[in-house]
């Protein structure tokens, strides 16, 4: 073989090699090409179309190419070792850099795979004859991959205790100039490169390359194992090298190293298996928790997820929307805030009577909103009520959609979402108090707002700034809003907590807050209306001279209705006949929610944040003062989100059992349809249908299009305008208020028996307290029972001897609902 060969695949030591492998220590995984005038060295990537055998050891058996000439400028008695460094010695003459047109067949042969010796096969898993040596006390530095064709010249040689850094692949075309450093190594395949090994200094160790798998080594000499048997001429574990001459053990016997087939030619484009090897990635990073509430990492929506929000959108508007109009009856304070809203359009004032700051007024400045553009404005849909009621649909539809999004976040689960917006949907107590107008309806819109834009999945200065301004809208709405402001600021600090611009957040929301709640506290202090005359807040002796925002406040803290778990109380007259389930299954949904959440606060923040939204409110409803039945509305989307919540837990720790875990998918959608099937069809939920008082199972009233609860309130009016004067003095209820005052003919005498017992210009200017001044008393459903109530200190003595004094003259009764009208004698 002549001098300008160059072998045609990476070899491992031959016989001369292992003379000299305790000197050198290097890996034999690390194969180079070396090229004219250069000595096979360690930290090369191999040349195009060869495949290195990297887990092979080298082949003791193979003896040097005898077809080589004897290397004629070694000195006698002396062995060169390949690949070392060597001080030079004086007077040495550099080596000569190699030029293009040296370049022979062989080399060309041997990128491509073919033999380069006549006889001799190229094999990767044996070793290959040793390239010429150098001349006498002098060797060459590691040189670049050379691409196939050409040749790059040799670096120079390293200074003794320095070392030389490895050469990088070169460039087709180029070579490299004489006697400067080259960079690491570039792998023959185009685009990828392999770590080079380092040369060091004679006599000292090498330091280990990188193996095939990047990041990880073992020291010299060590035997690589990875727990598993190698197959013959594959690579052995990644990352581990093996001293020449030793054994790779892989924590079990290893099979003979085989003698691999002749390569075949590399096609342009295409990676060899050593570079494959050398190639592979590292192994990517655990992949970290699909959801977090606290990071704001949550399931996207999807197709399932649309498909869902849209039915449960259209469920809302069904179950809501029929029957709107007809049921349930137009009730006291329906009329209170439509009448205010109507003196905000009307009189530009917050009440046709004295303001006493019995609630914020913002639920009826909304109203007033909605109906001022409107075209017949508080008569669009009939009259003022209905009016309000259609807004109170849209608030609902809009509530649907919020609380859908906020179960999904805080459990990442549509399942949940779901049940929730179902439970939301279809509740008979939903249906009855969120169909009418009352601030309550509104103030959970504005709550559920405030809600979704904390769970926003990046946490700006938008989000918290809207945030806090919803959450102080719904305060102005309706005061008890005020007890789920622990839940909020728990949450909004577990989302910003750690986060550079935690203290500016943490700050901003409650002052965005503040700002709704400053604004109206602002307006009493205008009015001179924020304190009592004198600061006097004795309950017993109201102030005279003006009323005040503070002695309201301090008035509704300390009114005392009794308990609530009485036999009287709402809880069994009014809330569990309506909807059994939604109330205990709901508490103890919300028990474990709090058992869930606080076991493990990082990870369960969304079961922890729901049951402590209805914790809150509840405590509100219990505490033992004054609460009417609808004051159970905000309560009902935080039972139903509790509920939806655990439903899809205990669905997701079923669906764990080994038996059954190949049929979960359809399962949890069967079983919450199937108990929702249950609700909808069982009479003892009422839901959809229900027991009446005769023993006959029918439509709840709630869709029952026979009842039409309101046509008898229409009926009652009807009559009025009939038969009784304009300018009669009328006492009356709330809910007929709008239709006496806004329809033609007018009838301004017309008051109620709240404001004609305690509003100073009616009851002393108007009636002037006395019974022989009332004409007619129309009587709504229940009324007498809130005169009683209302009658603790004899204000309403005078209206009571009226109805005394009083014929009836219009009645109608339809099972337990009765309205009447009487003329006083």
């Amino acid at each position: 073989m002549s001098d300008n060969t160059t072998p045609s695949r990476p070899a491992a030591l031959g016989a001369e090699g292992r003379k000299t492998a305790a000197d050198k220590k290097t890996a034999p995984n690390e194969s180079t090409t070396p090229t004219e005038g250069t000595t096979s060295a360690e930290g090369t990537a191999p040349a195009k179309g060869t495949t290195p055998d990297r887990s092979a050891p080298p082949d003791r058996s193979a003896a040097p190419d005898k077809s080589a000439p004897p290397d004629k400028s070694t000195a006698p008695g002396k062995k060169t070792t390949p690949g070392t460094s060597t001080t030079p010695a004086k007077g040495t003459v550099p080596a000569k850099k190699t030029t293009s047109d040296k370049s022979t067949a062989a080399a060309k042969n041997a990128a491509a795979g073919r033999k380069t010796t006549p006889g001799d096969r190229p094999m990767t898993g044996r070793p290959t004859t040793p390239t010429r040596s150098t001349a006498p006390g002098k060797t060459t530095a590691p040189t670049r991959s050379a691409t196939p064709g050409k040749t790059t010249a040799p670096t120079r040689s390293a200074t003794p205790g320095k070392t030389t850094a490895p050469t990088r692949s070169a460039t087709p075309g180029k070579s490299t100039t004489p006697g400067k450093k080259t960079v690491a190594a570039k792998s023959a395949t185009p685009g990828k490169t392999t770590a080079a090994a380092k040369s060091t200094a004679p006599g000292q160790k090498t330091v280990p390359g990188t193996s095939a798998t990047p990041g990880k080594k073992t020291a010299p000499g060590n035997k690589p194992m990875t727990g598993k048997t190698t197959a013959p001429g594959k690579p052995t574990a990644p990352g581990k090298k093996t001293v020449p001459g030793s054994k790779p053990m892989t924590g079990k016997p290893t099979a003979p190293t085989k003698k691999t087939a002749p390569t075949k030619k590399a096609t342009a484009g295409k990676k060899t298996a050593a570079a494959k090897g050398a190639e592979a990635p590292a192994r990517r990073p655990r992949r970290g928790p699909r959801f977090s509430v606290a990071r704001g990492w949550f399931p996207p929506l999807g197709t399932k997820g649309r498909i869902a929000l849209i039915l449960s959108l259209l469920t809302g508007l069904v179950s809501h929307g029929y029957h709107l109009f007809r049921y349930p009856l137009y009730l006291t304070d329906e009329g209170i805030y439509m009448q205010r809203a109507w003196s905000v359009v009307r009189e530009t004032s917050l009440s046709p009577y004295t303001y006493d700051y019995d609630h914020a007024p913002l639920g009826w400045i909304t109203l007033a909103g909605w109906a001022f553009p409107l075209p017949k404005q508080f008569e669009a849909f009939g009259n003022a009520i209905n009016t309000g009621r259609f807004l109170m649909l849209l608030v609902h539809i809009a509530s649907v959609y919020l609380l859908f999004e906020i179960a999904r976040r805080l459990s990442g689960s549509v399942l949940a979402a779901t049940v929730t917006s179902f439970l939301f949907n279809v509740s008979p107590l939903a249906v009855y108090f969120q169909r009418q107008v009352l601030l309550d309806n509104l103030m959970i819109f504005w709550l559920l707002l405030s809600l979704f834009m904390l769970l926003r999945r990046e946490v700006t200065i938008r989000s918290v700034f809207g945030g806090g301004m919803a959450l102080g809208i719904a305060l102005i709405t309706k005061e008890n809003a005020i007890f789920f402001v622990p839940s909020f600021v728990y949450l909004l600090y577990r989302r910003v907590k750690g986060s550079a611009s935690s203290r500016f957040t943490s700050t901003l929301w409650p002052f965005a807050a503040a700002t709704p709640i400053g604004a109206y506290v602002t307006y009493a202090l205008l009015k001179n209306e924020l304190l009592p005359s004198g600061f006097d807040f004795d309950l017993n002796n109201p102030p005279a001279d003006h009323v005040s925002l503070l002695y309201t406040l301090w008035w509704q803290l300390n009114r005392n209705q009794g308990t609530l778990f009485s036999h009287t109380g709402l809880l069994q007259t009014s809330w569990l006949v309506r909807d059994k389930f939604l109330l205990i299954a709901g508490v103890c949904a919300m028990v474990i929610c709090l058992w869930i959440g606080l076991r493990d606060r990082k990870r369960n923040l969304g079961f922890l944040v729901a049951g402590t939204l209805a914790l809150g409110y509840a405590f509100y409803l219990v505490r033992g003062s004054v609460v009417l039945d609808f004051y159970v509305t905000p309560l009902i989307p935080m039972l139903a989100l509790n509920l939806g919540m655990v439903t899809d837990r205990l669905l997701k720790g079923t669906f764990a059992n080994r038996f059954i875990r190949g049929a979960h998918s359809v399962t949890r959608v069967a079983v919450p349809s199937f108990a929702a099937f249950l609700l909808l069809a069982s009479p003892a939920s009422g839901y959809l249908v229900h027991t009446n008082t005769e023993g006959h199972t029918q439509i709840a009233d709630q869709y029952q299009s026979k009842i039409n609860l309101t046509g008898m309130q229409h009926a009652q009016i009807a009559w009025v305008r009939k038969h009784v004067p304009p300018n009669s003095r009328i006492i009356m209820d709330d809910d007929l208020w709008g239709e006496l005052h806004d329809i033609r003919p007018f009838y301004p005498y017309a008051h109620s028996h709240w404001n004609a017992s305690s509003d100073p210009d009616v009851r002393d200017k108007l009636f002037k307290k006395r019974w022989q001044n009332v004409d007619y008393i129309i009587m709504s459903n229940k009324m007498r029972r809130s005169m009683m109530l209302n009658n603790s200190d004899g204000r309403e003595n005078w209206i009571l001897q009226a109805l005394r004094n009083s014929t009836r003259v219009w009645s109608v009764t339809e099972g337990n609902i009765r309205l009447e009208i009487y003329r006083v004698q």
